[in-house]
């Protein structure tokens, strides 16, 4: 799965006295637990074991040294066993002895491939409550992940893994948190890992859980039946409920119809045994769908992150929102698509109901684990490439609309975005900027997947640009652009892939641009040197003068960060040229102050008044006292740190007159400071009390005025 897959969930309220939340549900769709009503089913040996497991002695007790980190749990067995039901239903039953809850985490992506590593632990930090620098490396944030842990008694569950790296590389190192794993195989390679491998149910088990979708009169006239129809299933809990939806989809069908039914299907010779029964239990439910409803589920092989709302569904598929929320409907009740984590009973994405009460997209559901390879084995099959790819492009371009409409509602009433977005149909609306950022919130891992399934593409280049920067806005505005960073940065670097791939060197520059600035935010200075002089040479590649002199400027504050003035005043030095040369006054005058600091820093105390002076008269030019009177004050105090005391109390003294002209009470009193700091030294001490005293009364003036507008 991608960044949404990660979620803290607490133990339940029956079980502990605060802090109550729900245990998750079957993760898959397909366990024992939750899908079909209430109670869990078999698996009480398996339960058995493993919490016998948690109590028995490990290698590092037996040979008497203190367990360097948390147990691990192996839930062994194949998609649509009900493994992650089965840990889900441990971790329920644990509740009392983990107060602090529970983590869970998904980490295989709905195509089968591994999640990242860093990735999986930005997710857990942001639902730690941990904030995770952007960009940061693998190594850096699963530091974070343990010791973010180091002081909790919790479960972490990680679901679907697909090696021993993925899980070793978050294991705490607290011998009092607990790691349950989910896994098709042995995690070989971690030491002292309890493995519990689960076939299929017993037959009674299946029964029962076959009885939740029939009703027991079914099951009980025929009962040679129901234990053929287990026999055809494997005891596969996934296969025992698609069949058992198709039976409640008909009420006059008998058990024995659906065995009879299930027998005639062919296998795939190439499948692998135990998956056969799984893939027949599917094929039967999708070859009795209506023609339109068979091929949307089919498409919902290419919902982003395994999600969907009636939004994509309708873009995938070409047809009304309103008909793919009732067909989504359909397909969870016959166990094709359960409700995703972060929705609200009845599927209501929480927080985000706009106009008439209907959440803009509806609940979202998503595709069981044990299913997407088998949708996306159909779509290959009965699909013509350019179908999907147009369906692919419709869900993208619906996405962008949504996300600018996400955006404008942020805007003013009467603004141009507003009225645009006034003439959209009622669906892509939202009814103000709390719905609209709750939507966001919601989508937020399915819109970063979109983006990056839509450069991974490579043949939508166009619309993945277009998605990325309507994300980009929407998040900027909703959330902020430093909350937003890590997310940025991400978005950033897809940028530059789409941009490196089409030769498109200004955006490559622009983004470049962009995640040096956020790499010399988080202190990676190097990293951001090494991306502003790549950048630099983007610029120059596209004719971008902005990105050339940006980039110049940035590459000089990086080396004033590092401390090297030299190199810091000559790259400075060169941005300055391109804006004397452009004529950018406000960016010269910025420049020569910068110019100023690094002199003033290296101990080049004329090259640094010229160079104030110089910013002081650009600023005067363009009519900006307060930027005038504050290059005044720096050299002034630029003449102070030269040993000429007089001529900087003279310049400090202009200074404050300019400020005061300004009406800038916050500087003028801060230059008065710094004038008695220059009479103190003078050996004036009347003097200095008075510019104290004047100081003091205009903040406190300032202070008062802010309290009474």
């Amino acid at each position: 799965m991608t960044d949404q897959a990660v979620d803290f969930e607490e133990p339940s309220s029956e079980n502990r006295p605060s802090q109550a939340g729900p245990v998750p549900e079957e993760r898959t769709g397909h366990g024992t637990v939750g899908a079909v009503g209430g109670r869990f089913i078999g698996r009480q040996r398996e339960l058995k074991a493993l919490r016998a497991d948690i109590e028995r002695a490990g290698l590092d007790t037996i040979s008497g040294r203190k367990a360097p980190r948390a147990r691990v749990l192996l839930v062994a067995g194949r998609p649509g066993s009900g493994r992650t039901a089965l840990a889900a239903e441990l971790t329920r039953r644990l509740a009392d002895a983990y107060p602090d809850g529970v983590l869970w985490a998904r980490l295989t992506e709905p195509g089968g491939e591994p999640v990242p590593v860093g990735r999986t632990a930005r997710g857990l930090l942001e639902t730690l409550g941990s904030a995770a620098p952007a960009g940061a490396d693998e190594d850096v944030l699963t530091e974070m992940v343990r010791e973010a842990l180091a002081g909790r008694r919790c479960v972490l569950v990680l679901d679907d893994a697909a090696d021993a790296e993925q899980v070793d590389s978050l294991l705490p190192d607290n011998p009092e948190c607990l790691v349950v794993a989910v896994s098709q195989g042995p995690l070989t390679g971690i030491p002292d890992v309890r493995p519990c491998t689960i076939g299929g149910m017993d037959a009674k088990s299946a029964i029962e859980l076959l009885s939740r979708f029939t009703g027991s009169v079914r099951v009980t006239v025929d009962p040679q039946a129901a234990e053929s129809l287990v026999e055809q299933c494997g005891g596969q809990p996934a296969a025992m409920m698609l069949v058992g939806g198709w039976l409640a989809a008909r009420p006059q069908a008998s058990v024995a119809d659906a065995t009879k039914q299930l027998h005639g299907l062919p296998d795939d010779p190439e499948a692998p045994v135990g998956a056969r029964p799984l893939a027949r239990a599917f094929r039967l439910v999708h070859d009795s769908l209506p023609q339109s409803a068979a091929r949307l589920l089919r498409l919902l092989a290419l919902a982003p992150a395994g999600r969907a709302d009636a939004h994509i569904a309708s873009a995938l598929a070409g047809c009304s929102v309103s008909a793919a929320r009732s067909t989504l409907e359909d397909f969870a009740a016959l166990g094709l698509l359960h409700a995703a984590g972060g929705v609200a009973e009845g599927g209501v994405a929480r927080g985000s109901a706009p106009e008439g009460g209907e959440p803009v997209g509806g609940g979202q559901y998503e595709v069981p684990g044990c299913l997407a390879p088998l949708l996306q084995a159909l779509v290959t099959e009965e699909e013509r490439p350019a179908e999907v790819q147009l369906a692919r492009a419709r869900m993208l371009e619906r996405t962008v609309r949504l996300l600018q409409s996400c955006r404008a509602v942020t805007e003013p009433e009467g603004s141009a975005a507003r009225r645009k977005i006034a003439g959209l149909p009622r669906a892509l609306r939202f009814p103000g900027a709390e719905a609209a950022g709750a939507w966001l919130e919601a989508r937020r891992p399915v819109l970063i997947a979109a983006a990056r399934i839509a450069v991974a593409d490579g043949e939508l280049d166009t619309l993945a640009r277009r998605l990325i920067s309507a994300l980009v806005r929407a998040l900027v505005a909703h959330r902020g652009t430093e909350p937003a960073a890590p997310e940025l940065y991400g978005l950033h670097q897809l940028v530059l892939d789409v941009a490196v791939r089409r030769g498109l060197h200004r955006e490559q520059a622009a983004a470049l641009l962009n995640l040096a600035d956020l790499d010399a935010q988080t202190g990676r200075t190097q990293d951001a040197l090494a991306r502003y002089r790549a950048a630099l040479d983007a610029g120059r590649r596209g004719n971008d003068p902005y990105a050339v002199a940006r980039a110049m400027e940035s590459v000089g504050g990086a080396y004033q960060e590092l401390g090297d003035w030299e190199r810091a005043a000559d790259w400075y030095g060169r941005a300055l040229s391109q804006r004397l040369s452009r004529g950018e006054r406000a960016d010269e005058a910025r420049l020569y102050g910068r110019l100023g600091g690094v002199h003033t820093y290296a101990g080049r105390y004329g090259e640094a008044l010229r160079s104030w002076r110089a910013a002081a008269a650009g600023y005067r030019r363009l009519g900006d006292l307060p930027g005038h009177a504050r290059a005044l004050s720096e050299a002034a105090r630029v003449q102070e740190y030269a040993g000429r005391p007089e001529d900087s109390l003279r310049t400090c003294e202009e200074a404050v007159a300019w400020a005061r002209r300004a009406g800038d009470l916050r500087l003028q009193a801060a230059l008065q400071l710094r004038l008695a700091d220059t009479l103190e030294r003078l050996g004036d001490a009347a003097a200095a009390g008075l510019h104290r005293s004047a100081a003091d009364r205009l903040l406190e003036g300032n202070a008062s005025g802010l309290r009474n507008p």
